[in-house]
């Protein structure tokens, strides 16, 4: 972005200040603060903590524990290693707890959730500077880094547990049961949440309401959701066209797996994400467009943490493109 600079006349002083002016608009709603944002967040999930607690019970009730703990601890002692007050209070290092929590399979180690949070905090966020520095969504690269360091167990045997009385983790997730055998999942089990999976991701009716109070409450740009589940439309539609025997249909896709609860809840992390709507549609297009590409040409069966982590790659570079230059300012 190119910002204009006031230069100074002979009457000011050596040290005066330098003024830049950025684009327009000026205006700010000084009500929306970042624990006003994450706490909106923290309401919007109720409805997928409510679902994980009701599918998988203990063993989402110990994953938030664990996961939303860690981080707390983790914000606290990293804040303190580098000499600054301890941020608790504005909520954002709970809500990286619970989204982190929830992309994660009931049955998984404890340490796994531990190692994740300090991960997340640590590397995914105060590496860079705290909040609003981090480039890539903390909770995902979490994620990103246990999946790797403990790949079985959380693979998809990972999900399952066989000798649990919860029938949801007896079971395969969706998405490897139809990779693996080709059976589909009914529609409405997916849209319900009836089935197995990371515990925030199985519901599609969950995601919806959460993400739709997000986006009227404006702490959740609707472009990216929009544009996420554009492009998986499009481009699922295209692999039925493909393939119209499989029986996993556009609505498969959308509902299955945790394509509604990345667009909603992590592709939208305003720290990681563009900063204009036409950045922040572009953006949710790209993170649309890897997911379908990872679910039909690679061997994981979602692809949402890879494409989100993928696409915050390229944010600086959307801004970029996306972000008006001031009245008068040089196009070369």
């Amino acid at each position: 972005m190119t910002d204009n600079i006031l230069s100074q006349t002979p009457e000011t002083e050596s040290a005066a200040p330098v003024i830049h002016v950025s684009p327009s608009p000026h205006l700010a709603d000084q009500a929306l603060t970042t624990q006003r944002i994450m706490l909106d967040v923290v309401i919007g999930l109720v409805p997928v903590i409510a679902m994980a607690l009701y599918m998988f019970r203990l063993y989402a009730v110990k994953q938030l524990a664990i996961c939303v703990i860690s981080c707390l601890a983790a914000e606290a002692l990293f804040a303190r290693m580098r000499g600054r007050a301890v941020p608790l209070k504005d909520c954002s290092a709970l809500v990286t707890g619970i989204i982190l929590a929830l992309s994660l399979p009931g049955p998984a180690p404890w340490y796994v959730g531990v190692i994740a949070s300090f991960v997340a905090i640590g590397i995914g966020k105060a590496i860079f500077g705290g909040i609003g520095m981090n480039i890539f969504n903390p909770a995902m690269v979490g994620r990103a880094f246990v999946m790797i360091a403990f790949a079985s167990a959380l693979a998809a045997s990972g999900y399952q547990d066989v000798n649990s009385s919860i029938d949801a983790v007896t079971q395969a997730t969706p998405l490897d049961t139809f990779k693996q055998t080709g059976v589909v999942t009914p529609l409405a089990a997916l849209f319900l949440g009836l089935t197995n999976g990371s515990l925030g991701e199985t519901s599609a009716l969950a995601c919806l309401i959460g993400g739709i109070y997000l986006c009227i409450r404006r702490s959740a740009s609707w472009e990216i959701p929009a544009g996420v589940i554009g492009a998986a439309a499009v481009l699922g539609g295209i692999a039925n066209l493909v393939d119209m025997d499989s029986g996993w249909t556009v609505l498969h896709h959308l509902c299955g797996g945790s394509l509604l609860f990345g667009a909603f809840f992590i592709a939208t992390d305003p720290c990681s994400s563009p900063l204009t709507p036409k950045g922040k549609f572009i953006f949710g297009l790209g993170v649309g467009g890897f997911i379908m590409l990872l679910r039909l040409f690679s061997g994981y069966p979602a692809g949402v943490m890879f494409a989100v982590l993928l696409m915050n790659c390229l944010t600086p570079l959307i801004n970029r493109w996306t972000i008006p230059r001031p009245l008068g300012a040089s196009t070369s």
